[in-house]
Order: structure tokens, then sequence, then C-alpha cells
């Protein structure tokens, strides 16, 4: 029997999701809690890969299972798990759903605040006396509607097949000090939301031209592009599926 888990995590202490051999993950600390409980090796399959320090406020993973699951399964895996993750609910999904392959979008924000607020050290990238041009910014943004290949916001040297996605939703929001990203796509390569918000504040503060925005695009060429902006500002936001 396959089930769903959908939870959310602050990313301050993992390296990312994925388990990795010598440095904790989210994925490890799940894996080892449901294995307590059910009382034999669980393997769960996340819908996606979050790097160190970013966080989520929405994640969904999958795990199979031979026999059912009590009522209180959600209950009794918060119990042991630590603060800093927490499972919404547990759905059963037919034996064929994938957290990963079905999801058809994915959503990011990048929270950006406007001087210095010491409630924010760890959600947030704090700017300081930084003049941002945010009509241009949103301007860019909307530039990445025409394209498909985005290999010059992703991290190289990574093991995909194809740099293809397609952008949905782009726009950046000031509400106070507050400023925050906001982008919908299919699906992410490794690193491409702070490596194109990096960008985008090169065009607010008009250190570049949305034209220069247009060319490093079509360039495909890391190096041209920005500096990924710090991942605590980083949250996966949404997952949708046509089952869920």
């Amino acid at each position: 029997m396959r089930y769903f888990i959908e939870l959310a995590y602050n990313g301050k202490n993992y390296h990312g999701w994925q388990t990795q051999p010598h440095a904790i993950s989210v994925q490890e600390v799940l894996n080892k809690a449901i294995s307590t409980i059910l009382r034999q090796e669980i393997t769960i399959v996340g819908a996606g890969r979050t790097d160190a320090g970013v966080h989520a406020s929405q994640m969904f993973a999958h795990f199979d299972v031979a026999t059912a699951l009590n009522d209180n399964f959600t209950y009794k895996l918060n119990a042991i798990l630590p603060n800093d993750i927490v499972i919404f609910n547990t759905q059963l999904v037919h034996n064929e759903a994938h957290a990963r392959f079905d999801a058809v979008s994915r959503s990011y924000e990048y929270k950006i605040w406007l001087g210095r607020n010491p409630f924010l050290l760890e959600t947030s990238w704090q700017l300081h006396h930084q003049q941002l041009n945010i009509e241009l910014m949103n301007t860019a943004a909307a530039i990445l509607y025409e394209y498909e290949d985005f290999e010059c916001f992703s991290k190289v040297k990574t093991d995909v097949r194809t740099f293809n996605c397609t952008v949905t939703n782009a726009k950046w929001i000031k509400k106070g000090n507050e400023l925050t990203f906001y982008i919908s796509a299919n699906r992410f390569l490794r690193n491409m939301v702070r490596a194109i918000v990096g960008t985008l504040i090169d065009v607010g503060l008009e250190k570049i031209t949305v034209n220069d925005f247009k060319k490093i695009i079509e360039s495909k060429n890391r190096s041209n592009a920005g500096v990924s902006v710090p991942a605590k500002g980083l949250f996966l936001t949404k997952i949708t599926y046509d089952y869920i």
C-alpha cells in the first residue's frame, strides 16, 4: 500500500532534503522515524530536492507499507520527529502514485527583508541600504515566460537530461519592508531559483539592464548570471497533483 505524507520543515539544521553519507538530511530523519514506528525498514521518496538551508512550507513524499496504517500514525510520527519537521497528514493513494514524477507544478517563494529584523534572520535575506528598482525587476521576471531553456541558472555539473522548464508565474511583491519573489513552474533545476533571484537583484540595483537579463538566458552560461542568494530566504511553498 502506498501512502503520501504532506509535511513542512525549517531547513536551517539540515543539509537539504536528500540523504547524504556524512550530513544530516530531512529524508534521513523521516526514514528513521517512520521505520521506528512501523518496525520495518522504510525509505521515503520526496517530491523533489531542496538544498542545504532551504525551507519547505509544503512538501510531499511517498512510501510503501504492507498493511494499512493506523488512524493515529500522523500523531505518532509528529511525536518523535524534531520540532523543525511537521507532518500535516497521511493519505492512502493508488500504488502507482509517485510524489516526484506525478507533480504537475511546484512553487517557491524567496523572502527579502529590506532593512534589519532580528526575528527574521533565519528565514529571510536582509538587505541594508540597498535601493531596488522593483518595477524593472518585474519587467525582467516576465521575460522568464518567453523561454524554456534555463541552463544559465542551473548548478554546473548537474545530472539532468534537459534544462527545459515551463515557468507559469514569476513576480515580485513588496509589502512594507518585506519583498517576496513568487515563482511557479512544472520543474526546477538545481539552484535555479536562487540564481534567478540573484540576477534579478542585479537588475533591481541597475547593475545590468532588462535586455542584459534576456541575453544571460540566451547565453546558457551560468557564469554570466548573478550570484546565488542565501538559502535561508527560499521556501518551497506548493506542489500540485492531479489526484490530491
